[in-house]
C-alpha cells in the first residue's frame, strides 16, 4: 500500500469515527448543564415514578454504548496508524543511513554492501 493510499484509509476512519460517534451518543444527545443526555432524563424520569421502564432504558443505554465503544476506539486506532507507520518508516531510514556510513561520512561502497546479500 502506498503513502496515499494509508493517508487515505486513516482520513476515512477519522472521518468515520466522527459520524458514528454523532449518531450513536445516545448518552450525551441533547446533554443538559449537567451532561445528562436526554435519554437518561427520560430513563430517570420514568424510574422516578415508579416504571420498570426507567431501569430497561438505562440497561438499553449501558449496552448500546458498550457496543458502540469499541468501534469508535478502532477506527481511531485506525485513523492513527498511518501517522504512526510514517514516522516510524522515517526514523527507520535515518537509522538505515546512518549505519551505511564510512568512519569519515562517505556512503559505504555497493560491493561492501553484497557481502551480507545471501
Amino acid at each position: 500500500m502506498h503513502q496515499d493510499d494509508l493517508g487515505a484509509v486513516g482520513s476515512e476512519a477519522f472521518r468515520v469515527r466522527g459520524e458514528l460517534r454523532k449518531r450513536t451518543n445516545l448518552a450525551g444527545a441533547g446533554a443538559d448543564k449537567a451532561g445528562a443526555g436526554t435519554t437518561a432524563r427520560a430513563a430517570a424520569e420514568l424510574q422516578s415514578r415508579n416504571l420498570s421502564a426507567g431501569g430497561e432504558l438505562y440497561t438499553t443505554l449501558e449496552v448500546r454504548t458498550s457496543q458502540v465503544k469499541p468501534v469508535l476506539e478502532m477506527c481511531a486506532h485506525i485513523s492513527n496508524h498511518p501517522d504512526y507507520s510514517k514516522k516510524s518508516a522515517a526514523n527507520d531510514e535515518g537509522e538505515i543511513a546512518a549505519t551505511l556510513r564510512g568512519r569519515n561520512g562517505s556512503a559505504v561502497p555497493v560491493s561492501e554492501l553484497q557481502k551480507y546479500v545471501k
